[in-house]
C-alpha cells in the first residue's frame, strides 16, 4: 500500500521567459521569433509542483522579489497544493527570471537557458536555520544548484544527519564539495551535467555507450555517491552504483512541444515514488512516464502532468511494473 510521502523542496523561483523561433541567431545575428510566452518555473518551484501534483505532501523553501512575477509564481505552486508559507520576500531584489530560447523544428524541440537568480541568490544559511530542527519530519529533501551553494550544503547536511534522504539535482552543473556529496543519497544529473562534473562524455551516436557510463559512475562513486541517476533524454535514464548499470528507456510521446522542466518533472516523480513506497526500478519507471507528458506540452509549471494522468498513459502504455491502480493512495 503506498502512501503520502513528505517532501520539503529547497529550491529556486524562476520565471521563465520564452521565446519560440524555428532556427536560434548566431552571435551577433537577429531572427524572427514565432511566440512569445511566460511560464512560472525554477527547478526548485518545478519540483515541487511536481511532486504535489503526484500527491506528495510539499513544503517549498525559497525566496522570491517582491514584483509581480514574485507573487505569480508563489500563487501558482500553492494552487497546485505546495506549502509555500515559508518562502521568504526580498524587497530590494528582483524575482529570479530563466530566458528560453526554444527552437522548433520538424525533428522536435531544443532549449538553450540563460538563468538570471535574482531574489534566489541572497537567501542565506540563516534564514533557512529553523530547518535545522524540522527536517527530521520529512521523508525526503530534494535541492538543486539555484540557490547558494551554502545553503545546499548546509540543508543537506541537517537532513543527512537527520536520517532523511537527500535528493541533489546538480543544476546547473556546478563544483561539489566533497562535504556535499557524502550527504547525497541520490545525486541526478543529466548527461551533459554528468560530463562536466565528471569531466568525461557519455556518447550515444549509436546508442548508449556503456563504457563511457561506467567511467563517469566511477569518478561519481570515487567521491562517495552511492546513487548516482542520469537523465538522457530520448535516451531515456541511467541508474548506477554499487549494484551495477541500470538503463531505463524513455517513454516516447508523439510530439515534443517543449523539453523544459522534463529533468525536473523526471526527478520529483522519481523521489515521489520512491517515497510513497515503490521499489527503485518501478519508480524510475513512473517518472519516466510523468516526464513523457511533460515533455509533450509547453511550458515549465503548466506542464507538469497530475498522479490521474500518470495513471492513464501507464494503462495505456500497459506497463505491468505495478498495477496504475496502487497509485490511487496519492489522489
Amino acid at each position: 500500500m503506498l502512501k503520502k510521502p513528505k517532501i520539503l523542496v529547497v529550491g529556486s523561483f524562476m520565471m521563465d521567459l520564452i521565446a519560440s523561433t524555428s532556427r536560434a541567431p548566431q552571435s551577433g545575428e537577429t531572427v524572427i521569433g514565432k511566440k512569445f510566452q511566460t511560464a512560472p518555473g525554477g527547478k526548485g518551484a518545478n519540483q515541487a509542483v511536481q511532486c504535489a501534483r503526484l500527491g506528495a505532501q510539499v513544503t517549498m523553501v525559497g525566496q522570491v522579489g517582491d514584483d509581480a512575477f514574485g507573487k505569480i509564481m508563489t500563487d501558482t505552486a500553492a494552487a497546485a497544493g505546495v506549502d509555500v508559507s515559508h518562502v521568504s520576500v526580498d524587497k530590494t531584489e528582483s524575482s529570479g527570471v530563466g530566458h528560453i530560447l526554444l527552437e522548433v523544428t520538424e525533428h522536435g524541440a531544443q532549449n538553450r537557458i540563460t538563468v538570471c537568480p535574482g531574489a534566489n541568490f541572497t537567501l542565506t544559511v540563516e534564514d533557512v536555520a529553523w530547518l535545522k530542527d524540522e527536517i527530521k519530519n520529512f521523508d525526503l529533501v530534494m535541492m538543486q544548484f539555484e540557490l547558494p551553494m551554502e545553503v545546499v550544503e548546509s540543508v543537506a547536511q541537517w537532513a543527512h544527519d537527520a536520517g532523511v534522504i537527500v535528493m541533489i539535482n546538480p543544476a546547473p552543473a556546478a563544483p561539489m564539495s566533497d562535504k556535499l556529496l557524502s550527504c547525497a543519497t541520490y545525486l541526478s544529473p543529466n548527461e551533459h551535467e554528468a560530463a562536466i562534473l565528471a569531466n568525461h562524455s557519455i556518447r550515444v551516436d549509436n546508442g548508449i555507450n556503456f563504457d563511457d557510463v561506467d567511467v563517469v559512475s566511477k569518478a561519481f562513486q570515487a567521491r562517495g555517491v552511492g546513487n548516482l541517476i542520469i537523465t538522457m533524454g530520448e535516451n531515456g535514464s541511467i541508474v548506477a552504483g554499487k549494484d551495477g548499470i541500470h538503463h531505463t528507456h524513455c517513454v516516447k510521446m508523439p510530439h515534443v512541444a517543449d523539453p523544459t522542466a522534463a529533468g525536473d518533472s523526471f526527478v520529483a516523480a522519481f523521489c515521489t515514488g520512491l517515497t510513497a513506497g515503490l521499489p527503485q526500478g518501478e519508480a524510475l519507471a513512473f517518472a519516466s512516464h510523468t516526464a513523457a507528458i511533460t515533455v509533450s506540452r509547453m511550458g515549465a509549471m503548466p506542464s507538469l502532468p497530475t498522479v490521474a494522468e500518470v495513471q492513464s498513459l501507464l494503462r495505456e502504455r500497459g506497463y505491468t511494473g505495478f498495477d496504475p491502480a496502487a497509485l490511487d493512495a496519492l489522489k
